[in-house]
């Protein structure tokens, strides 16, 4: 697989993550499950306000991506020197987020437009799991994330601050739109359609698996 087919899937992968934190966040808590850190200034607010359940969502949803981490970092492992560009395990990895997150679809829609405060929480804490998982994958490529992007958009602002692009710089403006792209679809799919969701989480992520699974055995 070449850098740019790398490249490439990491921006699909995002409209994953973008898809999964807006629905998260418009129907499960008022929480991102991707987007991690912001959970942490969400606890602040919830402390500050005394909001019980925005403390407990934002809690489970950064113990759920805990979760995701130390069962993805044994699958995908560190990165080591001389790795070809997209790994096996990072495919291996991204397949069990796929497996994760179609036990999230199938509870999403067993469970309704009308669910309960316990199925509420436990897909909050399952599509958490999975990102956690997602980006301990795309951690074994290197120093690229399809989660986590405040970097990413510090390195793109800087280096038109100062007029010189970097070489990935096309990936990094890629992920940083598919993560608003994602977060459309997810959002307009939570709200308005909401049997769609399972599509918007499940199609991005389903295509990296199955290209890349394409791509690394040529």
């Amino acid at each position: 697989m070449t850098a740019r087919a790398r490249d490439a899937l990491v921006v699909l992968l995002t409209l994953t993550a973008g898809a999964v934190d807006a629905v998260t966040f418009v129907r499960l808590g008022n929480v991102f499950s991707s987007v991690i850190t912001g959970n942490l200034a969400l606890l602040g607010i919830a402390a500050g306000r005394r909001d019980g359940a925005l403390a407990r969502n934002g809690g489970l949803a950064l113990a759920g991506y805990a979760v995701g981490v130390l069962a993805g970092m044994p699958i995908a492992r560190a990165p080591e020197r001389g790795q070809p560009h997209w790994p096996m395990r990072v495919t291996l990895t991204l397949s069990v987020e796929l497996a994760v997150l179609g036990a999230f679809s199938g509870l999403w829609l067993a469970s309704g437009t009308h669910r309960g405060t316990a199925a509420r929480l436990a897909l909050l804490m399952i599509a958490a799991a999975a990102m956690g998982m997602q980006s301990t994958a795309v951690r074994r490529l290197g120093q690229m994330s399809s989660t986590y992007l405040t970097s990413t958009l510090t390195g793109v602002v800087s280096a038109f601050a100062v007029g010189r692009m970097p070489s990935d710089w096309q990936r990094s403006t890629g992920v940083l739109a598919a993560m608003v792209a994602g977060a459309a679809f997810g959002a307009l799919a939570a709200v308005e359609s909401p049997g769609w969701v399972p599509a918007a989480v499940l199609i991005p992520i389903a295509a990296v698996v199955a290209v890349s699974l394409l791509l690394t055995r040529r």
